[in-house]
């Protein structure tokens, strides 16, 4: 693509204002007849394609923006096609595995087809569903999806499949859990094949931003996922000041770290839990709940919200907290009972019997399928935005980014139980040098600007792009959350283990499905 006719230099766009300064995202025009040896350049220099969506121009006309992130000092980089010019666009899933969920969803949503697809089947929408229009064409308007009563089909595993027994499971499964389907093909214990059918419940949240004041998108993007509401509102906070050029004062940056980082603790330890109470160990399902429960009340006295929810904007925060005096001590208590509860499960020979080994993913297999957050640093993924892609005042603080060779169930427990201690390390360096000052400043993007915005959730990587209107309110904004990435290499996961491992190491991947649907 050196064709100055493939590849043009495009304009700069700013994203992720911090207190100095902002890392600059390079926008570069391409066409479909240098897509895919772009794309393969990306993968020999040690990047990384993130992923596609779709957006309908205000005058008229449908563009594909590629999400690329370079190693290190280089950054990210955007792609803008124009699929009306230069022939059809082709799938880069046989390149990147990891985009090929993208480009399904994309298909699904604006009714644009990828050629040579290797999967060409449906994602969101599901087999029998029908719609006048694609769900964001612009002339769609409110008209539901409608279900049809097409009946769902076995996928065919080939060869001699006559003792292959079929297990549909879902989607409504016991306990409080989410909607997902899973289809279990099998024989006696061992699953030879497995597929998760996700999106029952999938909420349109990227449609609903539509029309929004940007300021007030932040209340949506707190409900994406309930257990990710501070990532979520980062990320969408980061994009909108970055399409407003405004930079984060330095005390409201620094304690945006210290809600992440809560809201990291209290996932990892409801993590832990749930992986003790998946290998039958009861006390250590109901002593993790209760870290986890402590570290929620943490936060309501904080914040007001378990949750950590109403307190960013984008700017800065919506008020002032001062924790130094009090959290600091409780979180010290805290501290010392998570370890030592961590390390009695890792004391635990019925729970290292149950983890070690089970759900192996290889590192090459979690980076081709896009694993991210813990389940790729479990596979020897090194990869972190808040060390890679410094936001908020991650670049001033010390970090540990744990990283475990191993990739099974075990190595992801160890991945999570390191990142506990870390944060606490973080929280503490942020109650120590909190700087006094301002907590807000004035952001408001001008009609017609865009920005990216992205937070290391505690499960993954998570971008937001958000876009206005001429109007001034939201024209489209796109998440590309970490639950979406993980459900997709979970089933490599699955393929040729067995019955009896089977919910140790979903557990073993802390999923959302909600994360996933949005």
């Amino acid at each position: 693509m050196n064709d100055a006719a493939d590849r043009t230099a495009g304009e700069r766009v700013v994203a992720m204002p911090g207190r100095h300064g902002t890392e600059a995202v390079s926008e570069t025009a391409v066409a479909a007849s240098g897509l895919a040896e772009a794309a393969r350049r990306i993968l020999d220099e040690g990047g990384r394609m993130q992923t596609v969506y779709a957006l309908w121009r205000e005058g008229g006309g449908l563009e594909l923006r590629y999400l690329v992130t370079h190693p290190r000092p280089k950054g990210m980089e955007i792609w803008v096609l124009d699929p009306a010019n230069g022939g059809p666009v082709p799938s880069l899933a046989e390149i990147w595995p990891l985009i090929g969920w993208s480009e399904r969803e994309v298909s699904d949503l604006f009714g644009f087809a990828f050629a040579d697809h290797p999967e060409p089947w449906r994602l969101v929408l599901h087999k029998g569903a029908k719609a006048e229009l694609p769900p964001f064409d612009p002339r769609a308007g409110d008209r539901p999806v409608l279900v049809g009563g097409e009946r769902r089909t076995m996928p065919a595993l080939g060869g001699d499949d006559s003792d292959v027994q079929i297990l549909p499971y879902g989607p409504v499964r016991a306990d409080v859990v989410e909607s997902g389907e899973f289809l279990f093909f099998y024989i006696g214990e061992q699953i030879l094949h497995y597929h998760p059918q996700l999106f029952f419940k999938h909420r349109g949240m990227e449609k609903r931003f539509e029309g929004l004041a940007p300021q007030a998108g932040t209340v949506l993007a707190e409900r994406v996922s309930g257990v990710g509401s501070v990532a979520h509102a980062l990320a969408y906070c980061q994009a909108v000041e970055a399409a407003a050029g405004c930079v984060v004062p330095k005390r409201a940056a620094w304690l945006r770290v210290l809600l992440a980082e809560m809201e990291r603790l209290y996932n990892h330890l409801h993590y832990l839990g749930h992986l003790a109470d998946a290998t039958s160990l009861k006390v250590g399902q109901a002593e993790g709940r209760l870290l986890e429960e402590r570290v929620k009340q943490l936060n309501a006295r904080l914040t007001g919200s378990r949750f950590l929810r109403g307190l960013l904007k984008p700017g800065g925060l919506r008020r002032d907290l001062f924790p130094q005096d009090w959290l600091a001590e409780e979180l010290e208590e805290t501290r010392q009972e998570a370890a030592r509860y961590a390390q009695l499960l890792d004391d635990t020979d019925s729970f290292l019997d149950r983890l070690i080994t089970t759900g192996p993913l290889p590192r090459k297999v979690a980076f081709d399928q896009g694993a991210t957050g813990p389940i790729e640093r479990a596979s020897g993924v090194d990869r972190d935005l808040r060390r890679d892609h410094p936001y908020a005042a991650y670049a001033e603080l010390p970090l540990t980014v744990p990283v475990e060779p191993a990739g099974d169930a075990y190595a992801r427990f160890k991945v999570r139980a390191a990142e506990i201690d870390a944060s606490f390390v973080l929280m503490q360096r942020v109650l120590l040098l909190l700087p006094d000052g301002e907590i807000a400043t004035e952001c408001r993007p001008a009609p017609g600007a865009h920005g990216l915005g992205w937070a290391e959730s505690p499960r993954g990587t998570l971008f937001y792009a958000a876009h206005v209107a001429g109007s001034g309110r939201l024209a489209r904004v796109k998440i590309k959350s970490p639950s979406f990435s993980n459900w997709r290499v979970f089933p490599s996961t699955v393929h040729e283990s067995n019955m009896m491992d089977y919910a140790i190491n979903e557990a073993s991947f802390g999923l959302t499905v909600a994360g996933c649907d949005r």
